[in-house]
């Protein structure tokens, strides 16, 4: 789509049920355009699915990935993981272990909502590992994945090897405090510069106000417990983005991963100028464009 659509996009809340946890789940599309590809959007480790894909910066619009992606023609979804945002603030890690049930539930509000039966799925960070193992656990509901600010066994990752520090801490809480600097920190930690001023803050602002402590279980099991994927039983078409000063991973680790994976349909993106959030960068239009033609690419003659 090479400009996108005018007119009211629309929000709606829901609620998927995990046994006792209730699941906070999202939606924004353009109002009246009828049936469209479904995309999820699935969070990472630090801050939830609402507020982060759907983010408010005073000031300064477009900063909502979901908003972009609706008016790109999409009926883009997200959702809370347990332990965070809207949903149920239990006393679990929310480790990756649980990642694909959480999105199972959360799936099958989307799929009685629409009618649909699969979903294009996006993921960012310990997000993306989530998206990952969804797709070899549930490869039927999963079309096509975008494996952004990933790692695969995180062998010589900066930002993993100073996290590994506090290791028995991650072991011995399910949950960790949050407060603005830490906020801040996600931007700063690779390269300050890379996002605009103000991101950080609207975000706090709107994590902060919904509790000050994450869940602890992705930290723990990206220092300990890697590889938690297998690439070779990941069979739909795969987009793999690396932020070109991303510490998350090295791009060793991810060749590696996409070496193995078990489609020919693959794609590797490295984004300039971009660290480990690519969707709240200066230079998120570049993102979401090598997105966009993954998500529709041309019809194949073979």
């Amino acid at each position: 789509m090479d400009t996108p659509m005018s007119g009211t996009i629309e929000a709606q809340d829901y609620w998927a049920q995990k046994g006792e946890v209730r699941l906070s789940v999202y939606r924004k599309r353009m109002a009246g355009a009828g049936e469209q590809p479904v995309l999820f959007l699935v969070h990472g480790s630090s801050f939830g699915g609402k507020n982060g894909f759907d983010l408010d910066v005073p000031g300064k619009p477009g900063y909502s990935f979901m908003d972009a992606f609706a008016r790109r023609g999409f009926d883009v979804w997200t959702m809370d993981f347990e332990g965070y945002g809207r949903s149920s603030r239990t006393q679990s890690n929310s480790n990756l272990s649980m990642a694909a049930e959480d999105l199972r539930a959360a799936t099958d509000v989307v799929f009685e909502v629409t009618g649909r039966r699969s979903a294009m799925f996006y993921g960012s960070s310990s997000g993306a590992l989530r998206a990952a193992l969804f797709g070899e656990a549930y490869p039927d509901r999963v079309d096509r994945v975008i494996l952004d600010a990933f790692v695969y066994t995180g062998e010589g990752a900066p930002t993993l090897i100073k996290r590994r520090e506090r290791l028995e801490e991650w072991r011995s809480s399910p949950l960790r405090k949050a407060d603005r600097a830490f906020f801040h920190s996600i931007f700063n930690r690779d390269l300050p510069g890379t996002s605009e001023e103000g991101i950080a803050d609207a975000l706090a602002d709107a994590e902060l106000a919904l509790g000050d402590t994450l869940p602890t279980g992705t930290y723990l099991d990206m220092c300990a417990n890697l590889p938690v994927v297998t690439p070779e039983k990941l069979r739909c078409p795969v987009m793999i983005v690396r932020g070109e000063h991303d510490g998350i991973a090295t791009e060793e680790d991810l060749l590696n991963y996409f070496a193995r994976l078990g489609t020919h349909d693959r794609r590797f993106v490295m984004i300039p100028g971009m660290a480990h959030v690519s969707y709240l960068s200066k230079n998120r239009a570049i993102f979401f464009q090598a997105m966009e033609d993954f998500l529709r690419p041309p019809a194949r003659g073979l």
